[in-house]
């Protein structure tokens, strides 16, 4: 036998190489579908990548044997020819079945390595073994045909392990490099083995049994190719489904997952039994229990306050005990799952409403009560009374209502502020709950300084509303600690009692009211019920303030001026102008019969600006007509004292008026100075413009005599009260004497009003006070009676 040189067909190589690579690259896709699959499918994709892998091996193998020509005829045994089929999908099958698996180490690696070198290297020389001609080998060259399978296969099983989760963007140009490297390897290890192979002429082994043709073998190998192809083709496009599949999955999971533990309200999921199958973390924190210790526990172990409604299968709230014992108010809305149409379990959806109820309650709680004091307000009040009427209408009942008004009060906010006032309130309504301890009654705020009181009691004259007046008054009337000074204040109280003053809520209100201001008529600090003859008088008040608010249109008020005198010479010093409503049918008013209505209905505004610019308009004319160049005194009630910007006010009616400052004197009283910070200022920038101030009835007031010294007063004027019986009461005297020597001593001037005869003005120049007015040197005059009876104004 003669030895036998071959040629290669190089683009049959080349096509070699092509199949060893496509081989490769599928067998690394395929790779990870295999990992990621589970059950039945995994079995499948595994069966298919074996199947495509071993026929791409055994493809290349083949094609490889067409490139090679010898110059005779070769055909192939059929066995050995079908046996390398089997065992390059054997190999193949190992080798994924290796990478696959949960455990992949160095020992796996080299066992699965040499077991697929071992299978490639089998099916190799099995597959020269089906020619049928004689072929004797280079030991050394198998060896490294060999060994290149052995760096082959664990090249390749470990690509496939590294590529097989592999989800990057480049993931596809990794698995053709890849692919490469691993085709040349098994190119390499095929051709190898090729070179070691010496092909003799003659006869060879022939042996029985069918045998392939070359031409057949083409066609073979054809169809194998096609069918590596058709598997590659095939579970790309599988892939590629599955995975757009999965990847839907995966996203909608994300999303459904991201909604669940992202969710600000608590999710529990149970199962149909009522075990809880998970928590999100909102649930934890709502209920202060964890996952891990309540996972496949009933639903009943977290309390009864979230299991306690779930038969009902509707939303409920509940008051749930976290595990730390703190109470937090819950809303549940249990969610049925089902899935393929049948019930899987329940979702509760849990949304913490504490603050939500909290609010609503206060909004509640203020709907029916007072907001500074605490105390019912009007609506409730209202709701009460209208429960007491029909309580007394159907058991015969009886009951008192009183309304308390706070004397005084105005002047506290006024001059304190409201932040004081408020202040204020705070204490007098606490005042008022602890005198009514003992008694069955009802105590709320209407608005203001106005309180109401239900007194539930069938003794309603000499019982218990008559000693719950007394008491109430009582307390009111001690001394307010404010702003390290004490103020005072009294309360007048009006009640009405059912079912003698009235049936109706409105009727006893009405009447209760118009007590409480007969008591304010007469003094104030004091209780009144209601009796029939005070109607007469509410309407009498009621027709009053309708004419008083027509006065300053129709010019009905007019000013009468009382002149001041010094008592060395008895000329005339100054004027104080009086305000008089001349009433188109009452005739002529004095100003206790309407400055109280004023001040208490809000006109005291307007017409306290009529009498200052009206008495600023006088006194210049009767400057500019050659009268006297003396000061006009005008009185400023406590609403005007503490309006905004009084010293703005004062100047613009000066400049109207065209009066020089010095010849203004506003009066003031005590009262007004509760708030020494803000009536300093005020009057320091109206003694600033030449403006000079009064302190008015001094003496009768509760203010300190600190003030003098703070404040910027020119001139003390000592109330009437102690004038009239200075001739009679030494205290009296006593008290005028020491008034005169203390203004002395304060550099200040002294005048007594009041004086009507002889004794007294001879008493007051004995005791150096120099200046006087009074009904003994004249009573107010109008202007006219002024200029006729003091001057002779210039003709013009």
């Amino acid at each position: 036998m003669d030895h036998v040189h071959g040629s290669y067909n190089l683009f049959l190589v080349a096509l070699s190489y092509i199949i060893a690579v496509t081989a490769s690259y599928s067998a690394l896709d395929l790779a990870g579908r295999i990992v990621t699959s589970r059950g039945k499918a995994r079995s499948i994709w595994l069966g298919c990548g074996a199947v495509s892998m071993g026929l791409g091996i055994w493809s290349m193998h083949f094609v490889g044997m067409l490139a090679f020509s010898l110059p005779m005829d070769v055909s192939y045994k059929f066995g050995p020819f079908v046996m390398s089929v089997l065992l390059a999908i054997a190999v193949s099958s190992v080798a994924l079945h290796t990478v696959s698996g949960t455990v992949f180490g160095a020992k796996q690696l080299v066992a699965a390595s040499a077991l697929m070198a071992a299978g490639i290297s089998g099916m190799h020389y099995i597959g020269m073994a089906a020619m049928t001609v004689q072929i004797t080998y280079n030991p050394m060259l198998v060896a490294l045909s060999v060994a290149i399978a052995i760096a082959a296969s664990l090249a390749a099983l470990w690509l496939l392990y590294v590529f097989r989760k592999n989800q990057s963007r480049y993931v596809v140009l990794y698995k053709l490099g890849c692919g490469t490297i691993m085709g040349a390897a098994i190119a390499g290890m095929h051709y190898t083995g090729m070179a070691a192979a010496t092909f003799r002429s003659g006869d060879g082994p022939t042996g029985g049994g069918m045998r392939i043709e070359p031409g057949m073998l083409a066609l073979i190998i054809s169809a194998g190719i096609l069918l590596t192809l058709g598997f590659t083709l095939f579970s790309v496009y599988v892939n590629k489904r599955l995975s757009q599949k999965d990847s839907a999955i995966k996203q909608h999971e994300r999303w459904y997952r991201s909604l669940y533990e992202n969710n600000s309200d608590g999710i529990i999921s149970i199962d149909t039994q009522g075990k809880i199958i998970s928590f999100n973390p909102a649930a934890s924190i709502l209920t202060g229990f964890t996952e891990a210790g309540y996972k496949d526990a009933p639903i009943a172990s977290l309390g009864s306050g979230i299991a306690g409604g779930l038969s009902a299968d509707s939303s409920y709230e509940t008051t749930f005990v976290r595990n730390d014992n703190s109470r937090v108010e819950l809303s549940v809305n249990p969610v049925p799952v089902e899935i393929d149409g049948e019930a899987a379990g329940t979702h509760l959806l849990i949304k913490d409403i504490t603050e939500e109820k909290r609010s609503k309650e206060m909004i509640h709680y203020l709907a029916y009560h007072d907001e500074l004091t605490g105390l019912p307000n009007r609506r409730k009040f209202n709701q009460l009374l209208a429960e007491a009427i029909e309580d007394g209408e159907r058991r015969g009942s009886r009951f008192s209502v009183m309304i308390l008004d706070i004397d005084r009060f105005k002047l506290i906010n006024d001059s304190l502020g409201h932040t004081y006032g408020d202040m204020f309130l705070k204490e007098v309504s606490e005042r008022l709950l602890l005198s009514a301890e003992g008694f069955d009654v009802s105590i709320a705020r209407m608005g203001g300084d106005e309180f109401t009181i239900l007194c539930r009691s069938g003794q309603e004259y000499s019982g218990d509303t008559a000693r719950l007046a007394d008491r109430i008054i009582q307390s009111v009337q001690v001394p307010y600690r404010i702003k390290d000074n004490d103020y005072y204040v009294t309360a007048s109280i009006g009640i009405a009692s059912y079912p003698d003053h009235g049936l109706m809520s409105e009727n006893l209100l009405r009447n209760a009211d118009t007590a409480m201001y007969e008591v304010k008529k007469h003094g104030k600090n004091g209780y009144r019920y209601y009796s029939r003859e005070l109607d007469s008088g509410l309407a009498e008040k009621m027709e009053l303030e309708a004419d008083l608010r027509k006065a300053l249109e129709r010019d009905e008020l007019i000013l009468h001026y009382q002149p001041q005198f010094d008592t060395s010479d008895r000329s005339m010093i100054g004027i104080e102008a009086l305000v008089r409503w001349n009433h188109p049918a009452r005739g002529l008013l004095y100003p206790k019969t309407f400055i109280p209505l004023a001040e208490e209905t809000g006109l005291i505004y307007d017409l306290g600006t009529w009498v200052l610019r009206e008495a600023c308009r006088q006194m210049k004319d009767w400057h500019d007509g050659g009268g006297p160049r003396i000061p006009v005194s005008v009185n400023l009630s406590s609403l005007q004292f503490h309006q905004n910007n009084l010293v703005g006010y004062v100047t613009r009616i000066l400049e109207e008026t065209g009066l020089a400052p010095e010849y203004l004197v506003l009066e003031i009283t005590e009262s007004m100075m509760m708030d020494p910070a803000t009536s300093k200022a005020i009057l320091d920038d109206l003694a600033r413009l030449g403006i000079r101030i009064s302190l008015d009835d001094f003496g009768t007031g509760y203010s300190s005599l600190s003030y003098l010294r703070q404040f910027p007063i020119h001139k003390l004027k000592i109330d009437r009260s102690f004038i009239a019986d200075i001739t009679m009461n030494d205290n009296d005297k006593a008290i005028v004497e020491t008034i005169i020597s203390m203004a002395r001593h304060l550099n200040m001037n002294v005048i007594a009003e009041g004086i009507e005869t002889e004794d007294q003005l001879e008493i007051l120049k004995a005791n150096a006070c120099k200046e006087i007015q009074g009904y003994y040197f004249s009573r107010p005059l109008p202007p006219d009676e002024v200029e006729k009876r003091f001057w002779t104004p210039i003709q013009a």
